[in-house]
């Protein structure tokens, strides 16, 4: 009985192997296509408060991600000391950014976006002084929209958020356990997910058949 049993198992597992090996995958397109606009400028993303060149570091990701996952596309990549994006950013008027961008630099849409990276924040619960689970954590939320040149309507909008634990002190029954992290590189960390996330709709997908 115990032979028939492994034999059916066996028999079991090799139906799924051999269903696996015949399932077919097909590629469906990324939701925004870039092609279509040929050459688009990015802006670096702007941010309410100085976090340590981080704005600079997701906008470099954002345009990696970007060119990894789109082809026939030319990026324009431009800071704020160009002298449109310096004229006008401070505004806070998208389209007429991106209006005057499209004049300027002969570019058929615009990314603008917006880092928000949180102080370290302390969590956590004391049930009692022998009972504790305490820690600190650095938080931070993306959100990036392409604005037409032509016309300064927004055609796309993607936000992500994400945190990270920077530090974490646990106490049971006397027992205390203590890890600490470099808050630099979880806020980096940080925003390698905001990018993941935000350009989401830029990369293709599979789906089994």
């Amino acid at each position: 009985m115990r032979t028939d049993r492994m034999q059916g198992l066996l028999a079991v597992c090799g139906a799924f192997v051999l269903s696996a090996c015949g399932a077919h995958y097909a590629q469906v397109p990324a939701r925004l296509q870039l092609e279509p606009y040929g050459r688009i400028a990015l802006v670096t993303f702007s941010t309410d408060r100085s976090a340590d060149s981080l704005e600079a570091l997701a906008t470099r990701h954002f345009a990696e991600a970007l060119l990894a996952s789109q082809s026939n596309v030319e990026l324009l990549e431009l800071s704020a000391a160009d002298s449109t994006v310096r004229r006008l950013a401070a505004g806070g008027d998208p389209a007429a950014l991106a209006q005057a961008l499209g004049k300027d630099r002969d570019v058929a849409a615009v990314f603008l976006g917006r880092l928000t990276m949180s102080t370290v924040k302390p969590r956590g619960v004391v049930a009692s002084v022998r009972n504790l689970q305490v820690g600190a954590e650095v938080s931070g939320q993306l959100t990036v929209s392409l604005v037409s040149a032509r016309t300064g309507g927004t055609v796309w909008r993607s936000s992500a958020a994400a945190s990270q634990n920077v530090g974490h002190v646990s106490l049971s029954d006397a027992h205390p356990s203590v890890s600490v992290r470099d808050p630099g590189e979880a806020s980096r960390e940080v925003v390698r997910e905001l990018v993941t996330g935000v350009t989401r709709d830029l990369r293709p997908t599979w789906i089994k058949q």
